[in-house]
């Protein structure tokens, strides 16, 4: 089970099973606290009517700010706007759970410092979105829970905290797959009790991945600059991929985890969802720094840079030396078949490349199983009773979706927190034991072995397969992914467009030793600069599969 993939039922049901008073807010009405202007019925219904800010990178809103053609207010309520006529109305993404009320107020307050000659750097002003797992006050932290939805954390993570002093607007909260996907193997990707179906706005019957399912659904279709989402295993990179994003999953201790609902304290971590690799690293930048309430951070000290924007490089692939898993791979023919035209491309760029193959992949599988569910015990615990949540412990969690199992459990139960709450204490030796196994069997003997004696630069793979249909009766239609090392690793990954499969995107993933931050982003930027693969969703019903293949 990777800690990303859920399942769900046909999405009309889904929805109506779901009572507006579920959600955050309901379909089509303004969310409390902000102010949205009402579009026209033809808007609603037509999302690709000329959005002035689609497609546009944080480089330019940041350079149109400048020059005085746009304020952060007039832009943040652009999008909140698009949000009301793209996510509430017209194809009803369910991509955003919550909207922050006082987000008007933040972009007034950002436009003031401007026009008094203060600009914090290249996010002032620009509006970006949470994934609904990370505290950001005054709005709610629910990990799509009904348990939370009442729960207001008295402080913003350390992350957000990063984000606001950089400049940034934060937007709002994005839907996700409930508790990150780590409820249920039979859960639905993007589903939570709380936001509803998340939709893929390139074709909405298809799944969004997840567990950063709104995240990536949102900056897809353009309800904002860019995203913030997390991982354990995939949550960053799958829902990217699948939404034609760039997607940068952090070494592990780059980025502060505190304020962020947990998983697993040995693979989790925040990363940034975006259109373009320049919009990721200049997210990424703002997000940074070591924090003394996560431990972890403190290896990141002289390791990090602060300015990753300035590694981005049209020549990045000259003379880089790429493995490939080609041979690893094979769980989608469209997918195998792009990856080859993205080593013409990389080659035709500079990059040699180099067939090499893990001598350990998917041995990590069962320690890495155990390392979640006795961590995610342990720190949802310590989440809950530090922060003052409604209930303070896994097993009120589990009693509460109990009693209320007609809203909370109606297509999938709660096996992994079961599993998870008969675990032990962190000083057991088969958590010791496990733990020990996963990390090396996936990175030491694994990835960073590849890398080292093969003399890499980055291994790439595909990321997974074209998005599958949404299926609430039997769940996600996983078929592959090639990420998956990195995640137990901890160590970087960024995934970047590569093509489509009848309109569906399709994702590369780079993934590189730790702290390999700056060199993924050379290449994934040249790559990107050489390839130009992202399109922008038509939003389509359902993909169009009497067309010709992209």
């Amino acid at each position: 089970m990777r800690s990303l993939i859920v399942k769900t039922l046909p999405l009309a049901t889904l929805l109506a099973l779901l009572p507006a008073c579920q959600r955050a807010d309901a379909p089509g009405t303004a969310r409390a606290g902000v102010t949205t202007t009402a579009k026209p019925a033809a808007a609603a219904a037509a999302p690709r009517d000329g959005f002035a800010f689609a497609e546009v990178g944080i480089d330019e809103l940041q350079a149109r700010m400048g020059r005085g053609e746009l304020t952060s207010h007039a832009l943040t309520q652009a999008y909140l706007d698009r949000i009301a006529a793209i996510d509430d109305a017209g194809p009803t993404l369910n991509a955003v759970i919550e909207l922050n009320p006082a987000a008007l107020k933040e972009a007034d307050a950002l436009d003031a410092e401007r026009k008094a000659g203060r600009v914090r750097g290249p996010l002032h002003g620009v509006p970006v979105l949470l994934k609904d797992n990370i505290d950001a006050t005054p709005m709610a932290n629910s990990a799509g829970s009904l348990a939370l939805a009442s729960h207001h954390p008295r402080t913003d993570a350390f992350v957000v905290a990063r984000l606001r002093e950089a400049g940034a607007v934060i937007l709002g909260k994005t839907n996700l797959s409930e508790w990150a996907n780590f409820r249920s193997s039979r859960s639905s990707s993007g589903w939570s009790a709380r936001g509803g179906q998340t939709r893929n706005p390139y074709a909405l019957d298809r799944s969004p991945c997840g567990s950063s399912s709104g995240s990536g659904a949102a900056v897809a279709a353009n309800l904002a600059a860019a995203a913030i989402g997390t991982e354990t295993d995939g949550s960053i990179v799958c829902p990217s991929s699948v939404a034609g994003l760039v997607g940068i999953k952090p070494t592990v201790g780059l980025v502060s985890r505190s304020g962020i609902i947990p998983i697993s304290h040995s693979q989790d971590t925040a990363g940034p969802m975006a259109r373009s690799v320049a919009d990721a690293a200049t997210l990424l930048s703002a997000m940074v720094g070591r924090d003394d309430t996560d431990p972890a951070t403190s290896e990141s000290t002289g390791r990090a840079i602060f300015d990753y924007h300035a590694r981005l490089n049209r020549e990045g692939l000259r003379g880089a030396r790429i493995g490939v898993l080609r041979k690893s791979m094979g769980f989608h023919p469209a997918a195998d078949a792009a990856l080859e035209r993205s080593l013409d491309a990389m080659r035709q760029a500079g990059a040699e490349i180099v067939d090499v193959e893990l001598p350990t992949a998917g041995q990590w599988n069962d320690a890495e199983m155990d390392v979640l569910l006795y961590e995610f015990k342990h720190g949802l615990d310590g989440y809950l009773s530090r922060s003052g949540a409604p209930v303070n412990s896994l097993a009120a969690l589990i009693e509460y979706n109990r009693r209320n199992a007609k809203t909370e459990m109606p297509f999938f139960a709660q096996e992994l927190f079961e599993r998870a709450q008969a675990k032990g204490t962190l000083d057991e030796m088969a958590y010791i034991d496990a733990r020990s196994k996963a990390r090396r069997l996936a990175g030491a003997e694994g990835l960073e072995a590849v890398l080292s004696t093969s003399s890499l630069d980055a291994i790439v793979a595909p990321a997974t397969a074209p998005a599958w249909l949404i299926d609430p009766v039997n769940g996600d239609h996983f078929l592959g992914e090639g990420y998956g090392a990195a995640a137990v690793a901890g160590t970087p990954s960024i995934t970047v467009p590569m093509g489509d499969y009848f309109g569906l995107p399709m994702g590369i993933v780079f993934m590189g030793t730790a702290w390999s931050e700056p060199r993924l982003i050379e290449l994934a930027y040249a790559f990107e600069q050489k390839t130009k693969a992202r399109k922008a969703p038509q939003f389509l019903a359902t993909a169009p599969l009497g067309t010709t293949k992209g």
